[in-house]
C-alpha cells in the first residue's frame, strides 16, 4: 500500500477550512499562530468585535482547538482515569468542562469533552497532548485519535446567537446549556452545542472541513439583521477574562512543559478543585492531589482582583504590604461590559490575608510611570449575565 507523506513541515502554519472567508474579512491583516494554525487576531476594530460579543452576534473560528476521539467499550472508563471529572456520569449529548494531571497531581491541560454516543467522546483541548493520552489508555477497550482535521468548528456568541441560529434554520429553544443537538445541512449534518469561552449566551457548531464556508456563508447571511460579524482573539481574550475563565500558556503552564519545577499547578492551587470526583476512583494523580488537600500544602491560590483606576495591571508583581513579593498577575484588563478594572493573578496563600499591592507600570507617552496600587481579591466571574443560562433563550 502506498502511504502519502505528510508534508505539514513546509507550511510554516496551517490554514483552517474558513480561511477563505476570514482572510478576506481579515482588514488589518493581524494573524497568529494557534497550535499550528493561522489564526486572526483582529478584524478590524476591536472594540466593535468586543462588543458584538456582548451585544449582537459573533463567528470565531474554533478549528485550531486540538481534538481528540476517544471511542470503545471502556472509552469512558479510560476517561474516568485519565481525567478528574467522572466521564461516565456524563450523559449522552452533554458537555462538561474537565482537566487532567500528571501522577504528581500537576495539571497537563483542561478542556471540553463531549459524550457523542454511549462508546464515543470528543476531547477539545489547547494543547497536544497525544503521546500522553495514548499512554493513559494501555489496558483499556479504547481507541484514541486525534481529529483536529477532521472537524471544522465555529463559535457562534453573544445574546442574538439563538436568533441567529433560528433564522439560519436551526431551532435551539430547548437546547440546555451544555447539551448538544444535531441538524440536517448541507450533504451531511450539523453538531450545535450550547458551550463556548465567553461567559455568555452562545453556541459552538461542529461539522466537516467540505461544509465549512456553506456553513460561515449561511450563518454570515442569517445574522445580517443582527449585525454578526467575525471576532478575532484579541476581543474573545477580554471576553474571557471578563468570564473569569482560564487558558493554558497563559495563566498556567502545562506540567509536561514546565521547565522549572515551581512553574507547575495543581487544580487546588488553580481553583479548579470544584470538579474533582473523589468517590470515581483512582484517576491520574489522585494520591498526590489528595494529600495535598488533607495537609493544606497548596502553595498559591488563583483569585480574581479589583485593581483601582483604569491603568490594567498586566504583567505586575503583586506585593504583601508593599514589600514582599506576592505574586504575579496572569491577565488584566479594564472591563467594558463590568465597568471594572480586574486582574486574574497567582498569590501564595500565605500572604492572602495581608495587605496586597500590584506593582503596575503605565504607558504615558513613551515613559513608564510606576504604580504601586492596593488590590483587593474578589470572585469570579467578573461579568455573569443570567441570559447565557435561560431556557429557552432570551430573543434579542
Amino acid at each position: 500500500m502506498k502511504v502519502e507523506p505528510r508534508l505539514h513541515f513546509h507550511n510554516l502554519l496551517l490554514k483552517t477550512p474558513f480561511h477563505a472567508r476570514t482572510s478576506a474579512a481579515n482588514l488589518l491583516n493581524q494573524w497568529g499562530n494557534w497550535s499550528g494554525y493561522t489564526t486572526a487576531l483582529a478584524f478590524g476594530d476591536e472594540a466593535m468585535e468586543f462588543s458584538a460579543i456582548r451585544n449582537a452576534a459573533t463567528l470565531y473560528d474554533l478549528c485550531p482547538m486540538v481534538k481528540y476521539r476517544f471511542t470503545g467499550p471502556e472509552a469512558a472508563a479510560c476517561l474516568d482515569r485519565l481525567t478528574l471529572r467522572a466521564a461516565s456520569k456524563l450523559s449522552v449529548g452533554g458537555v462538561h468542562y474537565t482537566a487532567w494531571c500528571d501522577d504528581a497531581g500537576k495539571l497537563l491541560d483542561d478542556g471540553t469533552l463531549f459524550r457523542l454516543g454511549p462508546e464515543d467522546f470528543r476531547l477539545c483541548c489547547q494543547e497536544r497532548h497525544l503521546p500522553w493520552l495514548l499512554d493513559s489508555a494501555l489496558g483499556f477497550d479504547a481507541h484514541v485519535r486525534e481529529e483536529t482535521e477532521e472537524v471544522a468548528a465555529l463559535s457562534l456568541q453573544g445574546p442574538c446567537s439563538a436568533s441567529v441560529l433560528q433564522a439560519a434554520g436551526f431551532d435551539v429553544s430547548s437546547l440546555k446549556p451544555f447539551r448538544m443537538a444535531t441538524f440536517p445541512f448541507g450533504s451531511g449534518t450539523l453538531m450545535i452545542s450550547r458551550t463556548g469561552f465567553t461567559g455568555d449566551l452562545g453556541y459552538e457548531l461542529w461539522t466537516t472541513p467540505d461544509q465549512a464556508l456553506a456553513l460561515w456563508d449561511h450563518l454570515m447571511a442569517a445574522g445580517r439583521a443582527w449585525g454578526i460579524r467575525p471576532i478575532g482573539s484579541n476581543a474573545l481574550n477580554l471576553a474571557r477574562i471578563e468570564a473569569g475563565f482560564v487558558i493554558t500558556n497563559m495563566d498556567f503552564i502545562p506540567a509536561d512543559q514546565a521547565v522549572r519545577e515551581d512553574r507547575t499547578r495543581s487544580p487546588i492551587e488553580m481553583a479548579l478543585d470544584w470538579m474533582i470526583d473523589w468517590d470515581k476512583g483512582h484517576f491520574n494523580g489522585r494520591r498526590a492531589l489528595l494529600a495535598e488537600q488533607e495537609g493544606k500544602t497548596s502553595r498559591w491560590a488563583f483569585v480574581g482582583l479589583d485593581v483601582p483606576g483604569n491603568v490594567p495591571a498586566t504583567g505586575a508583581v503583586i506585593y504583601a504590604g508593599k514589600t514582599r513579593e506576592a505574586g504575579f498577575v496572569t491577565a488584566a484588563e479594564w472591563l467594558p461590559t463590568a465597568k471594572r478594572n480586574v486582574a486574574l493573578a497567582h498569590i501564595e496563600r500565605k500572604y492572602m490575608k495581608s495587605d496586597l499591592w500590584a506593582d503596575i507600570y503605565a504607558l504615558r507617552e513613551l515613559q513608564y510611570a510606576r504604580l504601586m496600587l492596593p488590590v483587593t481579591v474578589t470572585e469570579r466571574p467578573f461579568f455573569n449575565p443570567a441570559r447565557k443560562r435561560a431556557t429557552p433563550p432570551g430573543r434579542f
